[in-house]
């Protein structure tokens, strides 16, 4: 009889993750925890169903219908079932809500992203608009536009499916991506004084939401990017029609395809300024603060997904009379890869516990400064190391991990979003420069080293935030300089961050995570905390002249 492989299994995703289980157990009082746990096994129950049904069924993309039988322009976007079922999820698990509601406090954002890290993968990145009307509620209320507020909080944060809104965040154009600078868009006065938007969107992920935040230039604004104003709109008018808003064509991405993502023409698309006729990008920053983190939180259930699948392909598959997770090279190439998840996991999360204390006004001296330094921090890291894991799992599966069927090699084509959406690993890189000033990075050490726990491990990462400290001061006077080695430096500080983080979680766990916490941040420390790149300047300028020849 032929051998027939049996593929990987997925258990319910909240029961299996200790890590998950382990660092709310630290977090959380434990009455929360109770009252929180139904949800949060019901949502890791539904991860693990999805990802079995997903295997039974053929691959389900949005499609965009323009016109209809008549020849009118309907501009219709057919989303798949897993979509038509967020709103409903959504309402009942609260997954905008949860961070807003006052009954957590500051532990409101810990509830709300433990429910979104379960839910994300099988979302099919219906996370992706979750999180920027997440970001848009936090905009209003930032703004203080009582108005706006009092019409759109209400929807956004919905517990009713039938009242739920979802929102974009509209900034990406063809003369400005990062650069928002360069955005064309521009908002006219019409004769009854109200704004109306003109210009061409390159990149909408949100099309099919009910309201936007978006940038355009007042018109007789001068150039820049502080001459923009952030606008709030409605998609639909009263009757259902679109708003002014024409869509082009859907993209055809590399992964995420299951997201409805659009290029889009507004042509007189009413909307409303939120706050002054200036400073938009400033205005506009909450969302991308807030979409960071669902970033860094998608990224880190990407990981978590691939090395439980990872690790239990490999129990199952024997070779040279062994299953692979008794093969002691596999065995020590996933456990460095759940070493480097773990890790992750505690700054990831730190960001969320810190995000709602600085929102309720709970936080301590200081630690809003390291809100906007670990917020680019977490993202930029765990953005390329969810790519490296989903490769590597391929790698694990071996042949069947190339093949659609298994579903794996689509893990390798989404992750690629994380290092991408909401700023690039460079850009992220120099945002933590801007976010450090000239004294922050005293502030963050301290914070690192702050109860780090054994002797060894801080020795560790005290040397490797010496090692960046001294970077940092020598290359203070060089702006290129400084700017060249962003990259290796954030990288070093997102990992000194983490060992930091672990050592003090393993310095305090009563649960019996201890073993797992010291193997994991004696592995981490073993690859190495410092990514300061070390390359001489004149060579690699070399290199890129060569290239480009």
């Amino acid at each position: 009889m032929d051998f027939q492989q049996a593929p990987p299994r997925l258990g319910n995703t909240f029961r299996h993750d200790a890590t998950l289980r382990g660092w709310l157990a630290a977090a959380l009082p434990q009455a929360m925890l109770a009252e929180i746990r139904g949800d949060l096994d019901a949502l890791g129950e539904y991860a693990a169903q999805a990802w079995h049904e997903a295997r039974l069924q053929s691959p389900c993309t949005p499609q965009l219908v323009q016109w209809d039988a008549w020849g009118g322009r309907v501009d219709r976007i057919q989303t798949t079932p897993t979509w038509q079922r967020g709103a409903a999820l959504t309402a009942r698990y609260g997954f905008v809500a949860a961070g807003h509601e006052p009954q957590h406090g500051a532990l409101a954002r810990v509830d709300q992203f433990a429910r979104v890290y379960l839910y994300h993968v099988a979302s099919q990145f219906h996370s992706c608009p979750l999180a920027m009307s997440d970001g848009a509620a936090t905009a209003l209320k930032a703004a203080g536009n009582a108005a706006l507020c009092a019409r759109a909080l209400p929807h956004l944060l919905a517990r009713d499916p039938a009242q739920l809104w979802l929102s974009g965040q509209w900034m990406t154009e063809l003369a400005g991506g990062s650069d928002v600078g360069g955005s064309d868009t521009e908002a006219r006065r019409d004769g009854d004084g109200r704004w109306r938007l003109y210009g061409r969107k390159w990149f909408v992920s949100a099309v099919v939401g009910d309201m936007a935040l978006t940038l355009a230039r007042p018109q007789g604004a001068g150039a820049g990017g502080d001459a923009l104003a952030m606008f709030y709109l409605e998609t639909r008018d009263a009757h259902g029609a679109w708003n002014g808003i024409r869509i082009d064509r859907l993209k055809d991405k590399l992964g995420t395809r299951e997201l409805p993502t659009a290029e889009i023409h507004l042509d007189g698309t009413l909307a409303e300024p939120v706050g002054e006729l200036a400073h938009g990008v400033r205005q506009i920053t909450p969302v991308l603060n807030i979409s960071r983190t669902w970033n860094a939180v998608g990224a880190l259930a990407t990981m978590r997904h691939c090395l439980a699948l990872a690790t239990d392909y490999a129990q199952r598959r024997h070779a040279f009379g062994r299953s692979l997770l008794d093969q002691p090279l596999h065995r020590l190439t996933l456990g460095g890869l759940a070493a480097e998840f773990e890790a992750a996991f505690h700054l990831g999360f730190e960001v969320v516990a810190l995000l709602g204390r600085v929102e309720c006004g709970a936080a301590g001296e200081g630690e809003a400064l390291l809100l906007r330094v670990l917020t680019p921090l977490a993202k930029l890291w765990t953005g390329k190391l969810a790519v490296r894991i989903a490769s590597e799992t391929c790698e694990a599966f071996g042949g069947a991990g190339y093949i659609e069927d298994t579903g794996i090699p689509q893990l390798l084509r989404d992750a690629q979003v994380f290092p991408i959406w909401e700023g690039t690993t460079n850009v992220l890189a120099l945002d933590v420069l801007r976010a450090l000033g000239s004294d922050g990075l005293d502030v963050f050490a301290a914070w690192v080293l702050d109860g780090s726990g054994d002797a060894a491990p801080r020795a560790a990462v005290q040397q490797a935030l010496t090692d960046a400290q001294r970077w940092f001061r020598a290359h203070a006077g060089d702006r290129d300089g400084l700017q060249a080695g962003a990259r290796g430096f954030a990288l070093t500080l997102a990992r000194c961050a983490a060992a930091g983080l672990l050592a003090r979680r393993s310095g305090h766990a009563r649960d019996g995570s201890a073993a797992r916490l010291d193997a994991a941040l004696a592995v981490f420390i073993a690859h190495g905390l410092s990514r300061l790149d070390a390359a001489p300047m004149d060579a690699l300028v070399r290199l890129t002249d060569n290239a480009a020849s």
